[in-house]
């Protein structure tokens, strides 16, 4: 193996990791085709796959090594950059919408529709994981903008034009993150490195119907062991995708309850059944030898595969809405007799119209040596044609902080789009402001900000770079997230300042200075001046004699009553009277100061606390006069 050539760079190796076997195909494109040099197939010992969802990673690894060592031996290449495809069961697809306010009306430039689209997946991300009690990381597949807005007003392309309020709203499309990651690991345990990766209904699009048939409604329907795959096109382009979870198992399972056969078994008289043969012989689980009458095996299968045609007809409407121009069945279980007749039945098509997928294999490929017009070809070979024609722009290796970078999508990819494929979110990409504080301070709303967020670092080959930024083959990106901006915080103390002198009340309890204020938190204070400032102000009192008493009335029988002296307050307090001396300082009297003679315990609240002066309800400041009518009462 020492002596093995390196894999040049136009050399193109697939993997279609499929749930019965594992196919590779290796070929390089000779102008606007792919020569197809080698095609190996494997199958599975023992059930690795469950739906085409990788269950054991290392027995998947061990067979794709296999492959490619076959592949290897017979090429006299070493075989490093794999290209592979997701099954499409696994996909979810969310709406997403996101607004950008602008600081003042300004042109839209391209890093601000990129911040807005990344923003609205983000979003997408966010719906698609809230009904789900544990979150699971989604990778981004593809998404479209559905629809603009400036200013509320609807538009198809936002560059350029002014405003300062921006939505988008986008469909996206998304794969769980073990989906991804087990199919990583498993070309890792195989001693390879992903170059390029697509889905499996796109990749069979690709080898059975080329770009130039597209203009038509067709299906593309890749019937595999545990689950059929559908993409349709349309008007030069895909359209959609769906998958039914009926397959090709489904009919094996049916022979092996029938015949008393194993699984292996009963494949084997599944295949046989669109021979010339009338018996077919083989072994049941008893030991006994069997003659399987062709015509009675496929009297068994008809339930099941109706069943079959009757899911890929009801996928293909949902998504379609009328029966297409034509139907393409792919994937070994297309070859299944009476197959094409029962979905051209359940679409109400002409039979002509539905036929096996092969012929146009052709358009896109060849080989000097091999047959490749086969149905189970569709998807290994698309994923060779998708990669080496160009057909997908992610058929490259990218690296991102070191790591090859996840990539799906079609078209142009731009440094918003390879980060959101690979898990980061808006937020990583552009960062938050901490949360804000909200308080009342005084009957007056107060709101902290909070620190801004610590922009994240974007640099691609070693320059700055931005968002909108078009990523190439070959680049490197180096990405560190923001970092969100702490939230507001204040203690008691530091809301008041160092210079506050009098009482505070934080919803209406008193609590230590440096207690930290809260969401909502509402604060009474009343300001009061030091006792060392009133003596530097206050000039000293002057000695005066004393006036003397007035005259007795002559016609009074009692002594007059003494008047109150300045600074004394005679007023009622919940209904009983309450005599409030003279201040040392002087200071007038404040609502608050009677909070201490109310009998209400401000440690303990459970309720709020009304304050009423002659009726009318008042503040902690209000001040006092004498004679007035005071209640300080739970509520």
């Amino acid at each position: 193996m020492a002596d093995l050539k390196a894999q040049e760079k136009d050399l193109i190796f697939a993997l279609d990791i499929g749930t019965r076997s594992v196919v590779g195909v290796v070929g390089r494109p000779v102008g606007d085709r792919l020569k197809v040099l080698d095609v190996e197939l494997a199958e599975h010992g023992k059930r690795a796959m469950m739906d085409g969802q990788i269950d054991d990673i290392k027995q998947v690894g061990a067979l794709a090594k296999t492959v490619t060592e076959r592949l290897e031996g017979r090429l006299n290449v070493r075989l490093e950059r794999v290209s592979v495809a997701a099954a499409g069961r696994a996909l979810r697809t969310q709406m997403g919408t996101f607004t950008l306010e602008l600081p003042e009306e300004q042109s839209i430039d391209a890093e601000q529709i990129s911040r807005l689209e990344a923003g609205a997946v983000s979003a997408a991300e966010e719906a698609l994981q809230a009904d789900g009690e544990n979150r699971r990381q989604m990778f981004l597949v593809g998404y479209t903008v559905a629809q603009y807005r400036l200013d509320n007003y609807p538009l198809s392309n936002l560059q350029f034009h002014t405003g300062r309020k921006v939505e988008a709203d986008v469909v996206a499309t998304f794969l769980p993150g073990e989906v991804v990651e087990s199919l990583y690991a498993a070309m890792r345990a195989a001693g390879l490195q992903v170059a390029s990766m697509t889905l499996e209904p796109i990749a069979a699009m690709n080898a059975a119907i080329p770009a130039e048939l597209r203009l038509l409604n067709l299906a593309l329907v890749d019937i595999g062991a545990g689950t059929t795959d559908i993409a349709l096109c349309r008007d030069g382009s895909v359209v959609g995708y769906t998958m039914a979870t009926v397959a090709g198992d489904e009919i094996t399972e049916a022979i092996m309850r029938s015949y008393l056969v194993d699984f292996k078994t009963a494949e084997e008289i599944k295949r046989g059944l669109g021979e010339t043969e009338e018996l077919i012989r083989c072994r049941n689980i008893l030991g006994q030898e069997e003659r399987v009458s062709v015509a009675e095996a496929l009297q068994v299968i008809q339930e099941p595969m109706g069943r079959l045609a009757d899911a890929i007809a009801k996928q293909i409407l949902s998504v379609n809405n009328t029966p297409p121009s034509a139907v393409f069945l792919a994937g070994g279980g297309s070859k299944l007799a009476g197959l094409r007749e029962k979905v051209a039945e359940k679409l109400e098509m002409d039979e002509k119209r539905v036929a096996i997928a092969g012929n146009n294999f052709a358009m896109s490929a060849f080989s000097d040596s091999l047959e490749l017009e086969r149905p189970e070809y569709a998807t290994p070979l698309g994923i060779a044609i998708s990669a080496g024609l160009g057909l997908l722009n992610d058929s490259y290796v990218v690296m991102l902080n070191g790591q090859s970078a996840k990539l799906f999508r079609n078209g142009v990819l731009t440094l918003r789009d390879i980060l959101l494929m690979n898990g980061y979110s808006y937020a990583d990409m552009v960062g938050k402001t901490g949360k804000s504080l909200s308080l009342t301070v005084d009957g007056k709303r107060l709101v902290l900000r909070g620190e801004p967020a610590v922009p994240a670092v974007l640099r691609v080959n070693d320059e700055e770079a931005a968002l909108s930024t078009v990523i190439h083959a070959g680049d490197h990106i180096h990405f560190v997230p923001a970092r969100h901006g702490e939230p507001a915080r204040r203690t008691l103390e530091e809301l008041l300042g160092p210079g506050f002198y009098g009482k505070a009340l934080v919803n209406n309890a008193q609590v230590p200075l440096n207690t930290p204020l809260e969401q909502g938190d509402v604060v009474f204070t009343m300001r009061q001046t030091p006792p060392a400032a009133l003596r530097q102000e206050t000039p000293p009192a002057q000695k005066t004699e004393p006036a003397a008493p007035p005259p007795a009335p002559a016609n009074r029988a009692e002594p007059p009553k003494p008047a109150p002296r300045s600074g004394e307050l005679h007023l009622m307090l919940n209904g009983e009277p309450l005599d409030l001396p003279v201040k040392d300082n002087g200071a007038p009297y404040f609502l608050m100061d009677l909070l201490e003679y109310s009998g209400i315990d401000f440690e303990r609240l459970d309720r709020a606390v009304r304050l009423e002066v002659n009726g009318v309800e008042q503040g902690f400041q209000h001040r006092l006069k004498d004679g007035d009518s005071v209640t300080i009462s739970m509520m």
